[in-house]
């Protein structure tokens, strides 16, 4: 097992920002960090890092090319002193590459992603996150001895996704401002493979069309829901998201929905349907709806398969069958529910308590429940450990985090081994933010 980061810290404290998502929070976070007594810094490697970064004299600009960043990197640590990293994502190249020299120059690396147990949640882990997370290697039982250490009484996670406008609007004009005031950093190279204009006009437009998309899909949704037919869900991924293309067996979502197509016609019920719920922030890059239908017709269950675009999950739960993913975090709604999941990919969820190891026909066929009470243990850790309450996008969410989130930062122990330990922070109950 890969140890945490427990060495003691500095008098001062001097954290490295790279990448974060979309919006004000790294800034937010940054200036909370700084009234703690910490120094701060901010690489920036385009025109949307340095939008959303207001302190000029601690922004660092990052104009070399890609071969040039991991000796920069090291040299910005030896000149500032550099105690700590904070990033949003460990496998885009700059931030795996500062990962992987952070470990040998004894750095802690700290580590934010969406939440485990989204919308509510956003996830704060040392060292690495969904695939390269602790949890991967921890087991039930292990958090079971971990629990003794609290009494803590959970709240139960709401189902809807509280950001997901501003989530959209904060996407949109990172691109705009990389696409219309980028000339400052002419060698900047992105993690993703569709051109920063391309994925610009892609937000945009899913902006405009967010009235006409949901009438879409409450059209699509009336039909599934007073359909009358028994259903499994398929809870689809983008196709540029890190978490699916850096630890699962597929390289294109098309790859996934030819193989779910295939074992549903080859092993469900003549009278059951198959249902795919798209990512909320799918905006059109792949042609997904056109290759689930022409999948879907090659395999003669045309008339049985149906395309959802976005929506609140747990309409869709409330009746599915089973679900199937790669490892989509939003699995996590479906095994709080106890409905039978299959997994495909690495997933920090992926546990043998309660995930299905049954060839995809037979799991449709006659799939196998999950051990809900084994899943209730794994819930209660993440949301005493790894999860904390707020959200990136919105005002009022970026509040809630930062209230409980800077004091984590700054403990010497990464969640999981305060807990642990019998040193995890107390936590504030839930408030719903929108």
């Amino acid at each position: 097992m890969r140890p945490a980061y427990t060495m003691p810290m500095p008098d001062t404290r001097r954290f490295l920002f790279l990448q974060g998502p979309h919006g004000p929070f790294f800034h937010r976070l940054g200036k909370m960090l700084g009234r703690a007594g910490a120094e701060v810094w901010r690489v920036g490697f385009n025109a949307g890092d340095r939008a959303f970064w207001f302190t000029p004299s601690s922004y660092i600009p990052f104009r070399g090319t890609p071969g040039e960043w991991p000796e920069t990197f090291r040299a910005i640590v030896a000149d500032k002193g550099i105690t700590d990293i904070v990033l949003y994502g460990d496998t885009r190249p700059i931030h795996a590459e500062a990962v992987a020299a952070a470990r040998t120059l004894g750095l802690a690396v700290h580590v934010f992603e969406e939440g485990y147990m989204r919308p509510y949640w956003v996830t704060y882990e040392r060292g690495g996150s969904n695939g390269n997370s602790r949890l991967m290697e921890l087991d039930l039982a292990g958090m079971k001895r971990a629990l003794e250490m609290s009494d803590l009484d959970v709240p139960e996670p709401p189902a809807h996704w509280g950001d997901m406008r501003h989530h959209i609007l904060y996407g949109a004009l990172y691109h705009w401002f990389i696409v219309a005031r980028n000339g400052d950093y002419r060698n900047f190279r992105r993690h993703r493979e569709l051109t920063v204009t391309k994925e610009g006009l892609l937000y945009t437009k899913r902006l405009m069309l967010m009235p006409f998309i949901a009438l879409d899909r409450m059209l699509a949704t009336a039909r599934i829901k007073y359909g009358g037919f028994p259903y499994h869900l398929v809870l689809m991924q983008l196709d540029h998201d890190a978490n699916f293309l850096n630890h699962s067996p597929f390289s294109r979502m098309s790859e996934f929905l030819e193989v779910v197509i295939e074992g549903f016609a080859r092993g469900a019920p003549r009278h059951h349907h198959l249902v795919f719920k798209a990512h909320p922030l799918e905006n059109g890059r792949a042609p997904v709806r056109r290759i689930i239908r022409e999948l879907a017709a090659a395999q003669g269950v045309a008339d049985r398969v149906h395309y959802v675009r976005g929506g609140k999950l747990a309409r869709l739960l409330d009746h599915a069958r089973t679900a199937v993913t790669v490892n989509s975090t939003a699995a996590q709604q479906v095994l709080w529910r106890g409905i039978p999941l299959k997994v495909f990919g690495r997933a920090v969820y992926a546990k043998p308590e309660f995930v299905s190891s049954q060839p995809l026909p037979e799991f449709f066929a006659q799939p196998a429940r999950p051990d809900s009470r084994a899943y209730k243990d794994y819930r209660r850790f993440l949301l005493e450990t790894s999860q904390v309450p707020g959200g990136f996008y919105s005002a009022r969410g970026r509040r809630q985090l930062l209230r409980q989130v800077v004091d984590m930062m700054l403990d010497s122990e990464d969640p999981y081994d305060a807990l642990r330990s019998g040193r995890a922070a107390p936590r504030q109950p839930l408030r719903i933010v929108t």
